[in-house]
């Protein structure tokens, strides 16, 4: 763990103003034409009394808000970690890294704990605290501020806290689901450089294709669906469960049974890892992981750049 934090800290040293921009960046391109634009809603939801609907804007914009900081962050770390490898070679600090007393094994779970936990669960809390500033520009446009004020903050905390804690309790077993094509794209970065990324899409893709029209075995594009459906699944949907919101229903109900519904959600998610595709997952994890220690234990072909 002494070792694990300095790395965590390099990684925050290192990215700290791409995170910044890419989480506040779009809250602000958002409050400006909201706050100066002309909008209009749909007849259905302008007929609605002004609680309803002060109730269903302000819920709408900060769930969707947290939705989109959190795709875009997680997005970008899985791109971000796609390049771990390779990305001391440039300026050859690799060597310095490499001189260090920390385990070649450190040096990859410290990024991979960081980039595919970490940051999108602060993507999450900063989506979130947005979503309530966004609420209240919007809600107040069409409503006013007083029915903002006036808004079940007890049923919108709750709900809405608990749609975010339930994703940011299924990154880890979302990370473990993708952990393969994680790895594979690492590794194939730190063999072919800047033509890893390439080289693997094209592989999987042809690979896929080839197996299914010429051998009739659909098993690569069935392993690749499994594991991103799998890895939604972990974020949100296990149950098979939907919350139900109609355009006449009330929109309190359903924010109260949020929190029950997020409770089972995650059951469901962590009872998926009981399944054979997971137990392959994991074992072809281990293996790429092992295959990238060895790699930079030969020197990470600092010779080669």
């Amino acid at each position: 763990m002494k070792n694990l934090l300095p790395l965590m800290q390099r990684e925050w040293l290192q990215h700290r103003m791409a995170w910044a921009l890419l989480m506040l960046l779009p809250l602000a391109i958002a409050l400006l034409p909201l706050m100066l634009a002309n909008i209009q809603i749909e007849s259905d939801l302008a007929s609605r009394t002004s609680p309803d609907l002060a109730l269903i804007l302000g819920t709408l914009s900060i769930v969707v808000t947290a939705a989109v900081i959190f795709l875009l962050l997680w997005v970008t770390s899985l791109f971000i970690t796609s390049g771990v490898p390779r990305r001391d070679h440039a300026d050859r600090s690799v060597e310095f890294w490499l001189s260090l007393p920390t385990g070649h094994a450190e040096s990859f779970v410290a990024p991979l704990l960081v980039h595919l936990v970490l940051v999108p669960a602060a993507a999450l809390v900063v989506g979130l605290l947005g979503g309530y500033a966004i609420s209240a520009v919007l809600v107040t446009r069409f409503v006013g501020i007083g029915e903002w004020l006036a808004l079940p903050w007890a049923l919108v905390l709750s709900g809405t806290g608990a749609l975010v804690l339930r994703v940011m309790a299924g990154l880890p077993l979302a990370a473990l689901w993708l952990m393969p094509l994680v790895l594979l794209a690492m590794l194939a970065n730190a063999l072919f450089k800047r033509w890893g990324l390439p080289v693997l899409a094209v592989g999987l893709g042809l690979g896929s294709v080839l197996l299914q029209q010429v051998f009739g075995q659909p098993l690569l594009g069935q392993v690749l669906a499994g594991l991103g459906n799998n890895a939604a699944r972990s974020l949100m949907g296990a149950s098979g469960q939907s919350l139900e919101f109609t355009d006449r229903a009330p929109l309190a109900p359903v924010l109260a049974s949020v929190p029950q519904w997020a409770g089972n959600d995650l059951l469901a998610a962590v009872r998926d890892l009981a399944n054979p595709l997971f137990i392959g997952a994991m074992a072809v994890s281990a293996a790429l992981f092992t295959a990238l220690v060895l790699w930079r234990q030969r020197g990470a072909g600092v010779g080669g750049g």
